[in-house]
């Protein structure tokens, strides 16, 4: 399925990543003592699910064809009263879309593939190489 690796040496938390075929660079912000050189590791997990929202919906409209110009998904990770993280997804649908076909849309927005894994957690299994 995916495949990815994480590089950090010396630097303060400049971490270079290899997801595939593509190099990225991670980073945290110079309030946390980084160099705000890439995003930071949450910001990589708001990427995954806005990449995968916007793509889902994107397929499902062109199946559906559905007149929709665009799909902006806007992400913002917090902590409810709880205590618990939660994740704010917005969904801005423009095209000459109905109220019916836009609501469809965010029902499919909760099941995309990266929304059900998030969701419903996952195994993290760690070994020593």
């Amino acid at each position: 399925m995916a495949r990815g690796t994480a590089h950090i040496g010396k630097e303060t938390y400049t971490t270079r990543l290899e997801i595939g075929a593509h190099a990225l660079i991670g980073d945290e912000p110079e309030r946390n003592g980084g160099k705000n050189a890439g995003p930071a590791p949450y910001d990589f997990l708001l990427a995954g699910l806005g990449s995968c929202t916007a793509i889902t919906l994107r397929m499902y409209a062109d199946r559906k064809q559905w007149p929709v110009d665009a799909v902006d998904v806007d992400l913002h990770l917090t902590h409810a009263d709880d205590g618990s993280t939660v994740i704010r997804r917005t969904l801005t649908i423009t095209g000459a879309v109905d109220a019916t076909q836009k609501a469809r849309m965010a029902e499919i927005a909760e099941k995309t593939p990266v929304t059900l894994t998030l969701k419903a957690g996952l195994r993290i299994d760690t070994v020593l190489g």
